[in-house]
């Protein structure tokens, strides 16, 4: 069996524990800093891991791989449809004939698409004994199906004052189950299943993800 190809691999979170298993594994990610903090969290584990840094849409591996898979819901970092297309058609090129690409994506339900755009409590952390709460901002752009997320990091003081206030930016594009078919088909997969989370449960009207098992035909 080949390498297997974690894309958009990060920190390799799910790369390492596979490594550790035994399998040889090439962590690709675009990110610099990502990278450089897998090798660091490795570099003294001596596993079967080569970290690359490309584009997942121009993918150049020189490698075939039965394998292929990406989590974290990071194919909704690929906002348009020709950035969709380049990205499935790398992964096409790097399995073999009939080779496995598995991925997750967010479910695109009213619940998820249409949260209020006021400012929402997510949840509370705690950084260096400080307390934090976290609260986010969305909009949905229905034409291009795009959801713009700002998260805010409020740093609270022991007196209950907001000290400092820190915003992060994201945007995630949504596919509906029967746009992914199409989407899928033309770039040369086939769905073998559809699941609405990684414990393999089917899917529902009520799911909060996708977890698509593709085959290269």
């Amino acid at each position: 069996m080949g390498p297997i190809i974690d894309l958009a691999c990060g920190t390799g979170r799910a790369t390492i524990p596979l490594a550790e298993k035994g399998y040889k594994m090439i962590g690709v990610d675009i990110h610099k800093g990502m990278l450089a903090t897998a090798r660091r969290k490795t570099e003294k584990l001596h596993l079967p891991i080569n970290w690359v840094e490309q584009d997942c849409t121009s993918l150049d591996l020189n490698v075939k791989s039965e394998f292929i898979y990406m989590v974290d819901n990071s194919f909704q970092h690929f906002l348009t449809n020709e950035d969709q297309d380049r990205l499935l058609t790398s992964v096409n090129k790097h399995l073999i004939q009939n080779g496995i690409f598995i991925f997750g994506i967010r479910f695109p339900s009213n619940e998820e698409l249409l949260q209020p755009s006021t400012e929402e409590f997510w949840k509370s952390y705690q950084d260096n004994q400080k307390k934090v709460d976290v609260y986010t901002i969305s909009n949905y752009d229905p034409l291009n199906q795009i959801q713009h997320y700002i998260t805010l990091r409020k740093y609270i003081s022991d007196t209950g004052e907001v000290m400092d206030i820190k915003t992060t930016n994201i945007k995630l594009r949504y596919v509906f189950p029967k746009e992914m078919e199409r989407l899928l088909k033309e770039n040369g997969f086939e769905i073998i299943d559809v699941y609405k989370n990684w414990n393999e449960e089917p899917i529902t009207n009520d799911s909060y993800q996708m977890v698509y098992v593709c085959r290269k035909k």
